[in-house]
């Protein structure tokens, strides 16, 4: 479940779409992945909450629950927490 943050919240201007790649900020690492949006949805607004897949293009720890942070030039754009991992 990801939060997407409003530009008034210092996140986005505009929405993504499938295979957007941000950085994923999980406990203390950076690390790049590929988000799959759910059937049905094209893209994702500022402010929008969204249920979708990441892959992650390094292997990280993860654990359901945990809280991370999506990051796009150096500034936080969304939140989320993993609610199922998908191996």
């Amino acid at each position: 479940e990801v939060y997407v943050l409003t530009k008034e919240e210092g996140g986005r201007h505009t929405p993504f779409f499938n295979g957007y790649r941000p950085q994923y900020y999980i406990r203390t690492t950076d690390v790049t992945g590929v988000s799959q949006l759910p059937t049905g949805v094209e893209m994702v607004m500022p402010g929008d909450n969204v249920t979708m897949e990441i892959e992650l293009i390094a292997p990280v720890a993860l654990e359901t629950g945990l809280r991370f942070a999506i990051r796009e030039g150096g500034r936080t754009v969304g939140a989320g927490t993993i609610s199922e991992i998908i191996e």
